[in-house]
């Protein structure tokens, strides 16, 4: 511990903060997770008188990592001493959330790359970080920072996880998203070109149904407006202008579910003469000869025929 700080233990907490003494304002979603007193008291700078003997705090922008270090586990051997939910655990906590905030801003810097604003980042982190120093205990004999950035990332992954997904997929896809890029960069390398969905299920020992599904998980990850606009030298139009096609068949979906109960109405041999002509495709000829009947019989059926179907519909519609 440095210098300072073994004096400011000597003090025994009779000397009062400097006048002009900043502290850090916790984000947002941080600040609701404390109890309403830890902001009440920590960013005054009072304390509360149960808390004599703890070392004087400088501003935390002036606080090295080592006596972070120092400052914090003092604060937890105090913290473990008090009663939740009074103004003094609050502030201890309050504190330790402030104290130890670099460790949210180093772990948020691995995500710069990302997306998401690093300020939304950040408070995801801290969320973290109240929940480690919630969970945090002396006696396990391990350093804070080093319980505490696992928690850190893992709720930054978390939020990645469920925020990023253009589409929701299951865990188990994304995951494999990951694990199909990483082998496809590794493949690429060393074959120096793409690899085939055969190479990549014997790198990563799986399937090839699970490689293809995998790599169509990995369209629902970012999503792309059909109104969006082409680049400044594309001369094509926004993406639905260049998407799809016209079904022209679409057309005679209506008309064929209207047929239907019309068809059903008619009596059987002239449903089997409509079958025979339009779905066999027959002659009327060689209809006349399956029914045992003259060709010009088969002609005036079918006139009559259409001409009840088609009157039906008219009045359908």
């Amino acid at each position: 511990m440095s210098p300072r700080l073994d004096e400011s233990r000597t003090d025994q907490a009779t000397s009062t903060p400097p006048p002009n003494r900043t502290r850090t304002t916790i984000p947002g979603p941080a600040e609701e997770a404390l109890p309403p007193a830890a902001t009440d008291q920590s960013h005054t700078g009072e304390r509360p008188d149960s808390l004599s003997g703890l070392p004087e705090i400088p501003p935390f922008d002036e606080v090295g990592p080592l006596d972070a270090r120092a400052l914090s586990k003092t604060l937890f051997e105090r913290l473990e001493s008090l009663e939740e939910g009074t103004h003094a655990y609050a502030y201890v906590r309050n504190t330790l959330v402030e104290l130890n905030l670099a460790l949210v801003k180093f772990a948020a810097s691995r995500f710069r790359s990302r997306s998401e604003p690093m300020e939304d980042i950040i408070q995801v982190g801290t969320i973290g970080l109240i929940k480690a120093i919630d969970r945090f205990e002396l006696s396990r004999g391990v350093e804070f920072p080093t319980f505490a950035m696992p928690t850190i990332v893992g709720e930054i992954k978390r939020f990645f996880r469920d925020t990023s997904w253009s589409v929701r997929v299951p865990r188990r896809l994304q995951e494999l998203r990951l694990d199909l890029a990483k082998a496809g960069d590794e493949l690429a390398q060393q074959l120096d070109r793409s690899p085939t969905v055969a190479e990549l299920a014997e790198r990563l020992g799986i399937s090839h149904d699970e490689v293809v599904e995998g790599m169509a998980a990995s369209n629902a990850y970012t999503a792309s407006s059909l109104d969006a606009q082409p680049e400044e030298d594309d001369s094509e139009g926004a993406l639905a202008d260049r998407i799809g096609y016209e079904d022209h068949g679409l057309e005679g979906i209506e008309y064929v579910e209207s047929l239907k109960p019309l068809i059903a109405d008619l009596p059987p041999r002239d449903r089997k003469i409509l079958s025979l002509r339009f779905v066999a495709n027959m002659t009327q000829s060689e209809i006349g000869e399956e029914l045992g009947i003259s060709q010009m019989h088969v002609s005036r059926l079918l006139s009559r025929t259409l001409v009840r179907l088609r009157r039906g519909l008219t009045v359908v519609e």
